[in-house]
This record gives structure tokens, C-alpha cells and sequence, in this order.
């Protein structure tokens, strides 16, 4: 990545570019939203999943695609940010999403089959809305009923709906969970109609900005634009209306006002029902915080209507709220309106995922059926005996098993890796199954940009649309790009014009928008997704396609929730137009059918409270007199503003859904817990030695019992010296190794085998090249020397170990070495099988070049360590970290180890060895002759009953255990801390001088940090209030912003040689200023035990910089190193701190005007969320 200085103090805004901003004010959504009828097109009556095939797309056999045309998908990684490395690897085996909880507020309202009904549907919902409002100003509120609110649709509403409308009607707060596209909405929607008709007030909130604007066109269509209303952090239109439409973190912010007047008897802005959409965002770690806020702080007197996906404790969700609320009732629904149907994707074929009962896995999708068909043994249906005994093992549920019970040696690891690899299908094979099935249109989850827009590209010349659709798709992008031609992503086209489409955070808001149009029309086929798509926009399909089970985070792969996949499921299936919706889950190198059943099957997740402290709670909640009117304050200001005392603040916040739970399930799990204990110690009794041994004296004659006696005892001291000759082998091996591995140090590099048992208990074996002892390896040596849990137990080592341990140290050594899978390995002389003479040669590759083992000890020593342990021993342990792109050329280069000669081992045993491992043999074969010989005793019968059972209850101890473990994390999770960390935060407040918590005067400086909507508010109140930001210009304002939000944005890999502007030399004076005051307040924060971000990052601020000043997007994306997501997403933030600024209290009019002036400027097209 390169940067780029402009000279901004000669940019000057143009004539025409002042008046653009000065004229650009916010319209109704853009006009490409037009249907088939205005277009000209008089369009078939088809389903909308044609089975017409145009014939340039053939089967997966017959289309012929080269060897260069098959997909490449790069590493991915996790969420909205989606970064991802730049590595490229075989499709699907690099694909990663995160997805969002199991629903996240589509437009559920259930619609008509035929698409033009949709229009005329609507006007009379709108005339039915009107009547009822005109009723009831004629005879009255008495009228509004459940009949007169279903009248509104011209369809049966369901029971679930019934259901809920009522409890609102009898003015209960409700909590409605159920599933994606059952129709939730429609319950907030009857519920906006009875308040609108009453003349009273309704909010709704949604977790997203974009999902808010959907909303908000959706009601402005059926209640009107003077009776619907907007409010975002950056947006508001007719804020006074009836139903306002907001975000959650607005509503939260408007409820720490009131709250904040404890004496005052008003009610909130006058609102009677507030509608919490996406409820189950609860859990979400980083903003879940916001919903439980809410509940606790609004007024009891505000009926709550609270709409959830389907989780596994919605009655202890009603029960909080109608705890600290009031009444709540609990209305819940399993049934989907579209039942829906799981599939597998495999390379050739389209599998039912589920058997006909739908409570286990197809047995064609077992890892040994494939294993047989591939090798073209007889099928379970051609031998019954094969059969019956896989059912046996499906039954089971133990999938990995089925090779056992059938009369087959269990796969190993590479054989289970070379079937799944072998059935991984090409995105083309998958979707050529979907059209022939008839079920398009799809949405296509992949979770990384690059892999999406790799997959359209994929696929652009399959021709998914006739040319009648076609010729929509060309006039609707022809409108769209006259309006909007900055926002017209040029690379997406020719997909767009066979029926595929692109939707991430790396595409502009409005052309994601422009997408989403032309899907819901039918007009876009297959849509490549992110998780974007599965937080609630309004994009039903006929099928999901989940492409991974795993998503890559910071912390490495992680898997699923099974209320993600339910999430991303739950869109396939349109009501009104589908019989059923369709899952598809797509074979991966590391996942196949045996692991979707697992998550599919493994049931619910609860919600789980993440309610946490921040500066603006804690300032909201203890604010009492300021500062700044002291001089002015009346009795009435007072009592408004009298402040809490910690113990009331208290109170509110020991309300959180976290106590709730805690105070319910911790007691009944507590008392399981000790229930489970108490057993465990009386079954651990019964199969202690003394237990079994006096079973033995009851149940044997003296005779039989004192010959087996002796014989176990025998057997038990023949047994300890073994593992003692065992381990005398295992030390003169590695005693062996220890000066070989010392000689190795210099000269070439070579290879090893390294063998390690695995958790599920397979060998597994690693080519390697060996680079050297830990101690010349600087920042790993202080790794295993300082680290407790990479320390050797020398103790346990050199214990009883005869004359070897007189020869050596015993002391195992560390020793560093590069695998073929392009992975570090940090081990001892235990886990090294063989050593070969070939290797890499430590010569320079050119004159003045460095050594090889200098190169790759670099390469290491660059790495940020993070090493998991893959097995351990009291030899020590065998450590792995995953490489880096600059080590996979270096792992490419170690050959397999099936290429590597036997003769090329240079590993010589020593006598020792030899006689070492002769004991251990003749040992071994001792025990074994004593075993034998008690099998043939007399009372072996008797005794083998009671050693069985004793098995038995181990079993059960060791059951009952587990379930120990999981009521103990399930313990863990509901602990609630929110007390401690308000605590900890006040300290900080009072030490920053901005609240004194003794006396809850508040200062300017927590003023301005509590009208704040930030990560950080007390930062952000530091920064703005900081004279040094009255110097910079407008754009240069704007800049220093943008560095305060500029969180989660990133260069991608794929750009790096690409640009960005840089900032003016006067912006990044304040930001290396800030930089200093920033360190302290860390300080400050580390002193108190505080971990809240304080971003300052000046890489992008000269692109902020740049658009303020005036360049045009095409300008400013010109060979631009950011995705137009990203950057927009940055100057969405930046306008929203821009905007907050002239709103604050306390802060210098200078700087309120120089924001205002910013804001304006940069809120145009093609940024501009609400824009058209």
C-alpha cells in the first residue's frame, strides 16, 4: 500500500459542488424500485424459480471448463469487517462467514404469490389502516379489537398472531419468539395501527441503520409519511410523528435523559409502545448491552413488544422483562410457515441430508458409504448384513463408528481428509444441481468478500435469465446508473446481467440496496452473501446455501452456532410462492454430513446476558448538579437533576437479565450440581480398591480369592515396570537424538518425521524441516523458559531413571522445526520419529543473501507467537502455531514423507537403547502371561462380574462428570459482573475529573462524555473539548474524526500496491498531539482495571480529508487501496461524530460550526444512506 499527498490548502469547493450540497436534502427511496409494468415488459407468469435452461449452461460434465477456470477462493475470515488473508486455496476450502443469531427482522408480513397483487395489496392495507383511524374517531377506542385489526389484511392472520395482538389489546407488554419469515412484523404493525388510531405514540427499533430505513419505508407505505417518522445517528425525518422508526442506541440514549430525572412524573417523549425488533441481539457481545438497557430504564407505564428469533429460554426472557417491567406475556411458535427441507451438496449429486424421518443423518452421507462407492464395493442395499449393522451405528448417532460395527478397520484422519477432499464440489456443480431442481432464486452465504466476488465471477457467464428478464435487469441498471454513477459497481455487471450478484460490507450501500431490489423482483438469481444478508434485511429466497460450517475469527476457526445456522437457514422459503424452502450445506475439505447433523441436531442456544458498564451509563445514572448552571439552579433543576446515590444506581443495575438468570437457573443448577457431587463421591467409593476388594472376599471362596489376589498383585507391580521400562526406552532414544539434533545445528537443514496421538486419538505423522535449537531462537526461548504452561517438569523426568540417568541430564530439550502444512512446531527429542540426511541446503540462493536458516529464523521471529499445545508428555510437550504467507513457499518445499527412503534415516540407536527396548518386550510379555494365567483360574467368572460393573459405574462417574462440567460453565456464564465494572468505571470518571461520585457534581467534561454516542464517550468527550481542534479547518476537523472511528476499517491484502491520500501536515500534528494525551488515559484506565478501546488511528484520515475537501467519489476511489464499503462505512461514522458535535453541551460554537459546515459537505451521493 502506497500513500499519496494532495496539497489541500490550494483545494478550493466549487460553485456547482456548493450548491449540490446545499440542494441535497433526503427523498424517498430510489426510483429503480419500479415494477415490471413500468418498465414496458409484460413478463410470463412463472414461478419465479424458472425451469427454463438457457443451453449454454450445461451439467457439470458436459460444460467442459478448463483447468483455468476453476475457482480459487482465497483465506477468509468472520464477520461484517471480513478480513481476509490473501492466500489463495481450493474453493470451499477457504470459505468463512459469521452469521448473526437465528432471525434478524425481515419484512415478515406474509404476501400474496403474484407479484403484481403486491401494489394493490398494499393501497388496501392503507385504506383498511384509514378506516380504522375514522372509526375510531367517530365511535371511539372501544372499537379496536382483534377483528378489527385482522380486518386490515386480506388473509387469515395465524394463531401465534392471534395470540400476541390480544395480549396487547389487553395492554400487557409481550415477548413473541418465532421463527425467520413467520410474520412478527405484522404483530408490531396491528399493534402501530391500534396506537396510531388511539392518537397516541409508537417507537421501533431495529439494531441496524440499514434495516431502520427498510422499516421506515415499509410503514411510510402503509400508515403514510406525515404519521411515519425516522431517527439515526445521522438522519431524521419527521421525528414528532406517531411511529417513529430509531435505532436501538438512540432509544437507549433518549432513556438515559429520563432516567436521569428521577423527580419528574412526565413520560417518555410521550410515547405509549415501544417495539424491540431483533430482541435476541441480547446476547450479541458487543452491543447487547443496548436491549437490556432499555428494559430496565423505560418507564413501566410503556407497553414492550419484544420480537425474538426462536431460543431456548424465551419464558425466562418474558420472565425478566415482566419482572422489572410489569406485565409481560410469552407468546412462542416452532411452526414455519414454509417448512423447510436440508441438503447436502456433494461433487456429483444433490443429497437429502436427513433420512425420511428426519431425526438422523442419510446413511449415503456416511464417510463409509462414499469410501465404498468410490471403490465400488457392493452398497448396504446389495448386502443386508452391512446394512443392518450401519443402522446400528446410525442409531447410535456415533457416525465415526459405523466402520467398526460394519466389519471395517476405522478410517484414519487422512483417509476421512481424502474422501471429504474428494467430494468437495465446484460452485457450478452445486448450482447446476439448484436449477435443475427448480430451486433458484438462492442466496449463497460465503463469508469472505473475496470469496463472493470470486464466485460471481465464477459464474457470470451461466445464464440464469431469459432475455426478457435480462432486458428488466439492463433498464433498471440503466435508470440506476443515470441517478447514481459513482454507485454503480463496474466489476458486478456482466453477473448482474445473468442473474448473479455480489452483497457484502465491501459493496455500497446503494448498490447493496440496488441488489436487494432486483432480487426481491426476481430479477437476480443466486446472490453470494455475507453475513449482511442474514441480519434482517427483507431478501426471502427458495433456498440457502450455507457454504462452511466454520467462520474465521482473531482467535482462529471457530464453528457455528447452531442458532447461526438456523439464522442463514431460516431465509429460504416465500411465503405465499413456496410449498417448501430449501437448506442446502455444502461438503468442505473439513466438514461433511457427520458435522452439519451434529450442529443441526444439537438443539437451541439460550440467550445469555452481556450487559457491561460504560462511561455513559455511569455518568447518566450518577449526574447530579452541573457545573455550568450552578448559578442557576432552581428548586425544580434540583430535583431533576438530585443525581443517584451508588446504591440506587445499584439497584438499576443489578436488574440486568444476567441477575435474573442468575438468581432462577444458578439456584436449580446450583442444587443439580450438589446432587451430582454427592453421587459422584458414594459411586467413586464403590469402585475404589477396598470396594472391589471386599466384593471380591463376599463373592469368591477364600481359596479362589487369595489365588487371584496374589495373581493381581503380581500383575499390578509386573505392570508398574513396564510403564518404568517404557519410559527408560522413551530416554534412551531421545539420549540418542540429543547429540545428532546438537550436530545438525550447522551444515544443511533436514527433515523429520514427527509422530503425535491427536485428541480423537489418531497417530498422526508430520514431514518437517528441522531449523534448530529453541535457544537460538530469542523470542521462543522466552516463550518455554518464561511461559508456566510451556515449562518442563524436570522433577518428573529424571526421577527413577537407573544408570541412564547418570549418562545424561535427562532434561529434555526444545528444538523448532517447519511442517509441510506451512505450520511452526516447537518440540522435544519425544515427538521426532526419524531424522533424514536430505534437506534444504544452507547456502544463499545469490551473492550477499542470507542464510537459509537465517531467513526462516527471521521469518519466526517475526511471528506473534501463539502456539497451541497438539499433545503433551512428561518428555514434554509437541507445540503448533499456523505459519505465515512468507513461510508457505519455504513448507511447499518439504516433501512427503512417502518420498522419503528409509535408507536416507540417519538416526542411530545406541546399546542402551537396544537393551532398553529388549526388557521392555520381555516385560510385556510377562504381563501378558499373567493376565492369561488369571483368566484361567477358578473364580475368574465371579470376578470378571464384579471388575465389569466396576467398569460400569466408571462409566457413569465419568458421565456424570461431564454434566458436572457443563452445569459449571453454564454457572460461569450467567455470573453476573456489571457492579464491579460500574465501579471500576466510576473511579476512573472521578479521577478524569469529570464526575464526583462523593458529591455527583458534574463537570463540562462529563457534560459533553454523557451526551456522547461513542465506543468510548469519556475519549471522545476529551478529545472534541480539546482547544487544539480550533485551529483546523473544516475538512482538516473532519479528518482528526475519522481517526476516533476508524475501528474494524482495513487495507485489504488484495490492494496493497494500490493508494491511499494522506493526511495534511496540520492533522497529523493534532493527531500525534492526541496521541500523548491518549497514552495517559490508558494509563489511567489499566490503573483501574478498564479495557474500553480509545481509537486513534491516522491511516485513513487522509481519505476523510480528501472527500471533505471535495473530491468526487470517482477521484477518491481511483486506485484506491479500501473497498467502497469500507470507506464509506468510515465516512458514515465520521458524519455521525461530525453531527453529534453541534448537539454537545459545552463545546466551542467554532467548533460546532466547523462540524456542522463538514457534516454537510460529505453527507452526497454515493454515501448518502437515505439518499433517493
Amino acid at each position: 500500500m502506497q500513500a499519496f499527498a494532495f496539497p489541500y490548502s490550494s483545494w478550493e469547493l466549487s460553485p456547482s459542488f456548493l450548491s449540490l450540497i446545499s440542494h441535497h436534502c433526503i427523498t424517498s427511496f430510489p426510483p429503480f424500485n419500479i415494477t415490471a409494468r413500468n418498465l414496458g415488459f409484460r413478463r410470463s407468469k412463472t414461478h419465479p424459480c424458472s425451469s427454463r435452461f438457457p443451453l449454454s449452461f450445461a451439467s457439470p460434465r458436459q460444460s467442459g471448463l478448463s483447468k483455468t477456470k476453476k475457482q480459487q477462493f482465497p483465506d477468509t475470515d468472520e464477520d461484517e469487517d471480513e478480513d481476509e488473508d490473501d492466500e489463495a486455496a481450493e474453493e470451499y476450502e477457504e470459505f468463512d462467514e459469521i452469521l448473526e443469531e437465528e432471525e434478524q427482522g425481515e419484512d415478515e408480513i406474509p404476501t400474496p404469490a403474484a407479484a403484481a397483487s403486491q401494489s394493490r395489496f398494499e393501497e388496501h392495507k392503507w385504506q383498511r389502516v384509514e378506516s380504522l383511524r375514522s372509526h375510531v374517531r367517530e365511535f371511539g377506542e372501544g372499537i379496536i379489537d382483534l377483528d378489527e385489526l385482522a380486518a386490515i389484511y386480506d388473509f387469515p392472520i395465524d394463531k401465534f398472531q392471534r395470540l400476541a395482538i390480544q395480549a396487547f389489546l389487553r395492554g400487557s407488554s409481550v415477548v413473541v419468539s418465532a421463527p425467520t419469515s413467520s410474520g412478527k412484523t405484522l404483530i408490531a404493525e396491528a399493534a402501530a395501527a391500534a396506537t396510531v388510531a388511539r392518537g397516541r405514540r409508537l417507537f421501533y427499533t431495529t439494531p441496524l441503520k440499514a434495516l431502520s430505513n427498510q422499516k421506515y419505508r415499509d410503514f411510510r407505505e402503509t400508515f403514510g409519511e406525515s404519521n411515519v417518522g425516522l431517527l439515526t445517528g445521522d438522519a431524521a425525518v419527521n421525528k414528532d410523528a406517531p411511529i417513529l422508526i430509531m435505532t436501538t442506541e438512540i432509544l437507549r440514549n433518549m432513556l438515559y435523559q429520563s432516567v436521569g430525572m428521577i423527580s419528574s412524573g412526565s413520560r417518555l417523549f410521550h410515547v405509549d409502545v415501544i417495539v424491540l425488533d431483533e430482541v435476541h441481539y441480547l446476547s450479541d457481545i458487543s452491543r447487547g448491552t443496548v436491549w437490556e438497557e432499555i428494559v430496565i430504564y423505560c418507564p413501566k407505564e410503556v407497553q414492550l413488544i419484544c420480537l425474538s428469533a426462536t431460543v431456548a429460554n424465551s419464558d425466562e426472557l418474558a420472565g425478566w422483562i415482566g419482572q422489572i417491567h410489569g406485565t409481560t406475556e410469552l407468546v412462542t411458535s416452532r411452526k414455519r410457515p414454509v417448512p423447510l427441507t436440508w441438503h447436502f451438496s456433494m461433487k456429483n449429486s444433490l443429497l437429502p441430508l436427513l433420512d425420511e424421518k428426519g431425526t438422523s443423518m442419510n446413511r449415503k452421507l456416511s464417510l463409509n458409504y462414499l469410501q465404498l462407492s468410490a471403490s465400488g464395493v457392493k452398497s448396504y442395499k446389495e448386502d443386508g448384513s452391512r446394512r443392518r449393522n450401519f443402522r446400528k451405528g446410525e442409531n447410535g448417532q456415533d457416525y465415526d463408528s459405523i466402520s467398526s460395527t460394519s466389519g471395517y478397520s476405522p478410517l484414519s484422519k487422512n483417509d476421512i481428509n481424502t474422501i471429504r477432499r474428494s467430494q468437495v464440489p465446484q460452485i457450478r456443480d452445486t448450482l447446476w444441481h439448484l436449477r435443475k431442481k427448480d430451486m433458484l432464486p438462492a442466496i449463497w452465504f460465503i463469508f469472505s468478500r473475496k470469496g463472493c466476488d470470486a464466485a460471481v465471477q465464477y459464474v457470470e457467464d451461466c445464464k440464469l435469465l431469459d432475455e426478457c428478464e435480462m432486458g428488466e435487469v439492463e433498464l433498471a441498471l440503466k435508470r440506476f446508473r443515470i441517478q447514481y454513477p459513482d454507485a454503480v459497481r463496474e466489476s458486478a455487471v456482466k453477473g448482474l446481467l445473468q442473474g448473479v450478484a455480489a452483497h457484502h460490507a465491501g459493496c455500497l450501500p446503494l448498490w447493496k440496496s440496488f441488489v436487494e431490489v432486483l432480487f426481491q423482483r426476481g430479477l437476480v438469481k443466486v446472490v453470494f452473501a455475507t453475513e449482511t444478508l442474514a441480519a434482517g434485511i427483507n431478501m426471502p429466497a427458495s433456498t440457502a446455501v450455507i457454504a462452511s460450517l466454520c467462520k474465521r475469527t482473531e482467535s482462529g476457526r471457530i464453528s457455528l452456532s447452531p442458532n447461526e445456522l438456523l439464522q442463514m437457514a431460516g431465509r429460504a422459503g416465500r411465503r405465499g410462492i413456496d410449498e417448501r424452502g430449501h437448506a442446502v450445506l455444502v461438503q468442505t475439505p473439513y466438514e461433511g454430513a457427520e458435522e452439519c447433523c451434529k450442529l443441526l441436531f444439537a438443539g437451541l442456544e439460550p440467550l445469555v446476558s452481556q450487559f457491561t458498564a460504560s462511561y455513559g451509563m455511569v455518568l447518566n445514572l450518577l449526574a447530579g448538579a452541573k457545573v455550568t448552571r450552578r448559578t442557576k439552579e432552581t428548586d425544580v433543576v434540583s430535583a431533576f437533576q438530585a443525581g443517584r446515590t451508588l446504591e440506587e444506581a445499584r439497584k438499576l443495575v443489578e436488574q440486568s437479565f444476567g441477575n435474573f438468570v442468575g438468581s432462577n437457573v444458578m439456584l436449580s443448577a446450583k442444587e443439580e450440581l450438589t446432587k451430582i457431587q454427592r453421587e459422584i463421591e458414594l459411586l467413586t467409593l464403590e469402585v475404589s480398591e477396598d470396594a472391589v476388594d471386599r466384593k471380591c472376599r463376599d463373592q469368591l471362596s477364600e481359596i479362589a480369592y487369595r489365588e487371584i489376589y496374589d495373581l493381581q498383585e503380581e500383575l499390578r507391580a509386573g505392570k508398574r515396570l513396564r510403564t518404568e521400562m517404557r519410559r527408560r526406552t522413551e530416554l534412551a532414544r531421545m539420549n540418542a537424538l540429543k547429540p545428532l539434533l546438537k550436530d545438525l545445528e550447522s551444515g544443511h537443514l533436514p527433515f523429520m518425521c514427527l509422530q503425535y496421538m491427536d485428541n480423537e486419538g489418531v497417530q498422526q505423522f508430520v514431514p518437517v524441516v528441522y531449523l534448530g535449537n529453541v535457544d537460538s531462537f530469542s523470542k521462543v526461548k522466552n516463550t518455554v523458559y518464561v511461559d508456566g504452561s510451556s515449562a518442563l517438569n524436570a522433577m518428573g523426568v529424571q526421577s527413577s531413571l537407573g544408570e541412564i540417568e547418570g549418562q545424561c541430564d535427562g532434561r529434555p530439550s526444545y528444538y523448532v522445526a517447519l511442517g509441510s502444512d506451512n505450520s511452526w512446531y516447537l518440540i522435544t527429542e519425544k515427538w521426532i520419529k526419524t531424522v533424514y540426511r536430505t534437506g534444504f541446503p544452507n547456502v544463499p540462493l545469490s551473492q550477499g543473501e542470507a542464510l537459509p536458516r537465517e531467513i526462516v529464523r527471521d521469518l519466526l521471529e517475526k511471528e506473534e507467537l501463539q502456539w497451541g499445545k497438539l499433545a503433551d508428555s512428561e518428555f514434554g510437550a509437541i507445540w503448533c502455531m499456523e505459519g505465515s504467507l512468507e513461510t508457505w513457499s519455504w513448507s511447499l518445499n518439504v516433501p512427503v514423507l512417502s518420498s522419503l527412503s528409509e535408507e536416507d534415516e540417519v538416526l542411530q540407536m545406541s546399546a542402551e537403547y537396544h537393551d532398553a527396548v529388549q526388557c521392555y518386550k520381555e516385560q510385556r510379555s510377562k504381563v501378558s502371561r499373567l493376565k492369561k494365567k488369571i483368566t484361567g483360574t477358578k473364580g475368574f467368572k465371579e470376578f470378571k462380574k464384579i471388575i465389569d460393573v466396576t467398569k460400569f459405574t466408571k462409566e457413569k462417574i465419568k458421565r456424570l462428570k461431564a454434566r458436572s462440567d457443563r452445569l459449571n460453565s453454564r454457572i460461569e456464564q450467567i455470573e453476573p459482573s456489571g457492579w464491579k465494572e460500574f465501579l471500576q468505571i466510576s473511579n476512573v470518571i472521578h479521577e478524569a475529573r469529570a464526575l464526583d461520585i462523593n458529591t455527583h457534581v458534574l463537570f463540562p467534561l462529563g457534560e459533553t462524555a454523557a451526551a456522547i454516542r461513542g465506543e468510548n464517550e469519556l475519549w471522545l468527550a476529551m478529545v472534541l473539548r480539546n482547544k487544539i481542534l480550533l485551529d483546523l479547518k473544516p475538512a482538516q476537523l473532519a479528518a482528526v474524526c475519522g481517526s476516533l472511528v476508524s475501528e474494524g476499517i482495513k487495507i485489504r491484502p488484495s490492494k496493497s500496491d494500490s493508494y491511499i491520500y494522506e493526511p495534511s501536515s496540520a492533522v497529523m500534528d493534532v493527531i500525534q498531539f492526541l496521541d500523548e494525551q491518549r497514552s495517559s488515559f490508558l494509563q489511567l484506565q489499566d490503573k483501574h482495571g478498564i479495557n474500553i478501546s480509545c481509537e486513534l488511528d491516522s491511516q485513513f484520515s487522509g481519505m476523510v480529508e480528501a472527500w471533505a475537501s471535495g473530491l468526487t467519489w470517482r477521484e477518491i476511489m481511483m486506485d484506491c487501496a479500501m473497498d467502497e464499503g469500507d470507506l464509506a462505512r468510515l465516512l458514515r461514522r465520521t458524519i455521525d461524530l461530525l453531527s453529534q458535535i453541534p448537539k454537545l453541551p459545552d463545546i466551542d460554537p467554532l467548533l460546532q460550526k466547523n462540524a456542522m459546515f463538514a457534516s454537510n459537505v460529505m453527507d452526497r451521493p454515493p454515501i448518502s444512506e437515505l439518499a433517493g
